[in-house]
């Protein structure tokens, strides 16, 4: 782990905060990194946010909600899990071992949000938002590797006509802990858009959007011509 921790430019305190960060529930043991995701994702998206404020004082509040969630999202992280080569340092079952599971963007990112959550127990706020600024140093370059983004690009769709923020919702979970997937359902101005499936919660959402997006400009297509 010492060469991860090069990589990060921290240095644990306690590595068994990291060594837990670095535990897929597939391992079965007592703890897995599945809180310190949920924590990370709070820390990556406020100091994303933090970071969007004040380099672009000009944007309005859809711009940046739809560059943060660019830069969030399952793709990005993956992406710079990649770069750290995170899914060496994992720990998981023999089952995921066995089905490529150090290479799976959706394990990838949900290991770099633990990452990040455990920078910040063990380092405070200060350390963890170090750490994004490093990581997210070139923002624009990560958010070009996700050509669009379609929650993003829902949100500002529906701002943009008074219709109000788009509201998810994970309606059906199915497979083993190793291999879940998810549908879930998005609400457009209190009505069912759209629903969407993929391996993580963000990847559902992110195809419930998709699909959302295109049905509410069809019926505006539609409206129009009548």
């Amino acid at each position: 782990m010492q060469l991860l921790q090069t990589a990060l430019g921290y240095r644990f305190h306690d590595e068994a905060t990291l060594r837990l960060a670095l535990t897929h529930p597939s391992v079965k043991e007592s703890r897995d990194n599945q809180r310190l995701e949920f924590l990370g994702d709070a820390v990556l998206g406020f100091a994303v946010g933090d970071l969007l404020y004040h380099k672009y004082p000009s944007l309005q509040e859809g711009e940046l909600t739809a560059k943060r969630a660019t830069l969030v999202c399952e793709e990005t992280l993956y992406h710079i899990a990649r770069s750290l080569d995170l899914g060496r340092y994992l720990r998981m079952g023999h089952g995921e071992e066995s089905t490529a599971g150090r290479r799976k963007p959706s394990i990838l990112a949900d290991a770099m949000e633990a990452v990040i959550a455990a920078v910040y127990l063990d380092g405070g706020a200060d350390a963890a938002r170090a750490l994004i600024g490093r990581l997210y140093a070139d923002e624009e370059a990560l958010s070009a590797l996700r050509g669009q983004d379609d929650k993003g690009l829902l949100q500002a769709y529906t701002q943009a006509r008074d219709m109000g923020l788009p509201e998810y919702a994970v309606v059906e979970e199915s497979g083993p802990a190793h291999d879940r997937r998810f549908v879930t359902e998005v609400r457009v101005a209190g009505r069912a858009a759209a629903r969407g499936e993929g391996g993580s919660k963000k990847a559902a959402e992110q195809a419930a959007a998709r699909t959302a997006l295109a049905n509410l400009k069809a019926e505006g297509d539609a409206d129009a011509a009548e």
